[in-house]
């Protein structure tokens, strides 16, 4: 379907005028020659998609995810394991080794030792009863490495074979903490794994706990603790949580800290002290995560819908009628190519139903790797992000049309790929950085949170076509 749009183009033909030039003796016959020489067409074209499974992604997520779900509405069972790192703050130091008061035939000793693996959010009910297994790290991975949701620790033998494996039981809402403790207002929710067993470090030295060997080490080589990568490589390679039974709930974890109790002398008396080191930034926290493989296969084939889901689960294919959208017009301008993903609403009613992902990413599919690989933003030239809206229950892609016309100048030139005129799109999380009233994005990575929807389209697409709407423009030369 095909019609004129003068109206507009007058308007801004008319502003246009006005903001350029001084002199208005010619507006009229300028604006009539100009409007009798530019036609605009629209033109609407029918979008294939298809389901294709994500298989493992690229995980540079900061959050960590660790639990064994189930969604309701697919019947997919998603499991994360989380492997984490500390780090030490600039100017880390312990108190003197004489005021230590923690000691044992003379020696010094921790009290007590933990990890706690603290989250804000997570899916699923916290009552849900979960073991998981904690593993010391026998090598710590390696910085600069992009690394796979699907990389295991144990499988790839970084875990200490003859090191720390400690088993903990639990629930997200933690019963051994009283009301009082839990409703506190400076209370964070969290998952403590006791260190408290005697440790033996790898050049067979024997310690009361994990605390005490950390607390000698610094005695013994403060300059280990002076950095990140000295304290990895020569003191704490890090842990590896992995679930070994329950079903039910998956936090999503925020922060880490190891902490270490003793007790030292302050001011001629004996007080309760304690150390720490947290997981950030500067260290590697990764989470692996497990799929039902056989049930994403499924889901991928089914024909009348298309699906996105995470965390490493399933994209959404769309197929670009480059050629289609460009016969007749190859000498036309493309002013806008805009498209409507709807979404399809869940047809299991559960108050356990995983969210809607909130971000999408359109890109090309020959670029679905090295965008992640080489940490790139959306440019709005051939990669454009949606925001899910649930007032149209859609994603909106407002303008693609710089994607379509590269699309086409690939082919032209004879440097297409067999995916040519493919784009996927892809659930991402974003990080953003504001100034003033500028919001820019710094960040976007894979999406590695409990998210799933149902998108209209698919080969036997039910619903109305999916379509692209395009609109062109010419200076036709009368």
């Amino acid at each position: 379907m095909k019609f004129n749009i003068i109206a507009a183009i007058m308007l801004f033909g008319v502003v246009s005028f006005m903001s350029c030039d001084d002199t208005t003796d010619s507006i009229g016959s300028s604006l009539t020659d100009i409007v009798d020489k530019l036609d605009v067409e629209a033109d609407t074209f029918t979008i294939q998609s298809r389901t294709i499974e994500s298989g493992p992604v690229i995980a540079r997520n900061i959050m960590g995810y660790l639990g064994r779900v189930k969604d309701p509405e697919t019947g997919c069972i998603i499991n994360g394991d989380f492997m984490m790192q500390f780090n030490v703050l600039e100017g880390f130091a312990m108190p003197d080794i004489d005021s230590i008061m923690s000691r044992k035939d003379g020696q010094i000793i921790a009290d007590s030792c933990e990890i706690r693996l603290y989250y804000s959010t997570f899916y699923g009910d916290s009552l849900s009863q979960m073991k998981l297994t904690a593993y010391e790290m026998g090598t710590p991975m390696k910085e600069g490495v992009a690394y796979l949701s699907n990389f295991d620790p144990l499988k790839e033998n970084l875990v200490r074979t003859d090191g720390i494996r400690q088993n903990r039981s639990y629930t997200l809402t933690d019963l051994s903490e009283s009301d009082s403790v839990r409703n506190n207002s400076d209370y964070t929710p969290n998952i403590c794994i006791k260190l408290n067993g005697e440790y033996t470090d790898k050049d067979g030295v024997k310690y009361n706990n994990y605390g005490t060997y950390l607390m000698r080490k610094y005695y013994e080589n403060p300059e280990n603790f002076r950095d990140s990568y000295k304290f990895v490589h020569n003191v704490i390679p890090g842990f590896f949580v992995k679930m070994t039974n329950g079903l039910g709930s998956m936090a999503y974890i925020d922060a880490t800290q190891l902490h270490i109790y003793f007790r030292c002398m302050s001011n001629d008396s004996i007080i309760k002290a304690s150390t720490s080191f947290t997981g950030t930034e500067e260290v590697l926290q990764t989470t692996t995560i497990t799929n039902d493989t056989e049930r994403l296969k499924e889901l991928a084939k089914e024909t009348n819908c298309t699906y996105l889901k995470t965390p490493a689960g399933l994209f959404t294919e769309l197929t670009i009628p480059v050629e289609e959208i460009m016969f007749g017009h190859e000498n036309d301008t493309i002013n806008s190519a805009k498209t409507i993903i709807s979404r399809i609403n869940n047809t299991v009613d559960s108050e356990y139903s995983l969210d809607i992902p909130k971000y999408t990413l359109m890109l090309p599919s020959d670029s679905l790797t090295t965008f992640f690989a080489n940490n790139r933003l959306a440019d709005n030239k051939t990669s454009f992000i949606s925001t899910y809206s649930s007032t149209t229950n859609a994603y909106s892609f407002g303008n693609i049309s710089n994607l379509i016309n590269h699309m086409y100048r690939m082919k032209k030139n004879g440097k297409a790929s067999e995916n040519w005129n493919k784009v996927v799109l892809v659930p991402v999380d974003m990080q953003t950085s504001s100034s003033s009233s500028t919001t820019a994005i710094t960040k976007i990575s894979h999406n590695m949170s409990m998210s799933s929807t149902r998108l209209v389209g698919g080969p036997d697409n039910p619903y109305s076509p999916l379509t692209i709407s395009v609109i062109y423009s010419k200076f036709n030369g009368r």
